[in-house]
């Protein structure tokens, strides 16, 4: 996830504001919507526990908007999920809601997020060439990444679960995924760069999760302070599988609980932890407020 600010790449988080400064001021933003996959839904969480934009409206006093879905991807018209996509069912639904007066928000207090890339780039989708017959990771880089590679599904170490099971080259694999994410993160980070002069007093900025996951990867005991060993490579609840076994059935897990929870950067083999969720909440808040942020690049 170079990703958190179109939003959190991952992601791009986008607020339409009416100042002219480098980003919002504090105190300015009110309402925080919310696009994206699993990473951001809030109803079917991928950590476990709470989603990071729960965290980050309890953190920054932000009234919440979540308009993110599990399985979401950019479009189903490049990679065809059966899953509510950005462009075909997020959008429309946010829209809608607009449209219809049950949702009515001033743009200068508003700041919109989108993380999402995970499913266009997964093992579903480019990883393996099931993706619409000629698109690219151009065509799907309006959805910035997290350092994917790292995560145990896709990692050199990787072992059938839940996400695949089936034989597969895990060197290979990490490489590819390598060099997906960071190709993605870097042409979006370009074309983000020339939209403000086509969005008039809009703030437009890049939050870059890609390098936060790196630091936690990095130096976990800058931010990790579970009971448990600390632990950027395992996860939470690892369910190991047999090959070409059926994500139905039930593999043999290992699940930690209570306080060691919050060593692991990971809640299974995909999804980041609720720690790390906290985390990537605090930080985005961080930069939403007009905090000092190591993460964030303002473009207008």
């Amino acid at each position: 996830m170079k990703s958190l600010t179109k939003l959190i790449t991952i992601g791009l988080a986008t607020g339409h504001l009416v100042a002219a400064q480098v980003g919002p001021v504090p105190g300015q933003i009110k309402n925080l919507v919310t696009f994206g996959d699993s990473f951001t839904d809030t109803v079917l969480v991928g950590d476990g526990g709470e989603a990071w934009p729960v965290y980050a409206a309890s953190y920054g006093s932000f009234n919440l908007f979540p308009f993110a879905r599990s399985g979401g991807a950019c479009s189903i018209k490049l990679t065809p999920f059966p899953w509510p996509s950005i462009f075909e069912s997020q959008l429309p639904s946010y829209f809608a809601q607009v449209e219809n007066g049950t949702l009515s928000l001033l743009p200068n207090e508003t700041m919109y997020t989108l993380w999402v890339g995970t499913n266009d780039i997964g093992s579903e989708a480019l990883l393996i060439g099931q993706q619409t017959p000629g698109v690219t990771i151009v065509d799907t880089v309006s959805c910035a990444m997290a350092p994917l590679q790292h995560a145990p599904l896709y990692s050199v170490n990787s072992y059938p679960s839940g996400y695949y099971s089936a034989p597969r080259n895990t060197t290979e694999w990490h490489l590819f995924m390598t060099e997906l994410v960071n190709s993605g993160n870097k042409i979006a980070q370009l074309l983000l760069q020339n939209l403000p002069s086509t969005l008039p007093g809009a703030h437009i900025g890049l939050f870059d999760s890609y390098a936060l996951f790196s630091d936690m990867i990095t130096q976990p005991e800058a931010y990790f302070n579970g009971t448990a060993p600390l632990n950027v490579t395992g996860a939470v609840r690892s369910c190991v599988y047999e090959i070409n076994q059926s994500p139905a059935e039930q593999g043999v897990c290992t699940v930690a609980t209570g306080s060691d929870k919050d060593s692991f950067l990971w809640y299974d083999e995909l999804h980041p932890s609720e720690q790390t969720n906290r985390i990537v909440a605090r930080e985005i808040t961080d930069a939403i407020q007009g905090k000092a942020n190591n993460w964030t690049m303002w473009f207008s």
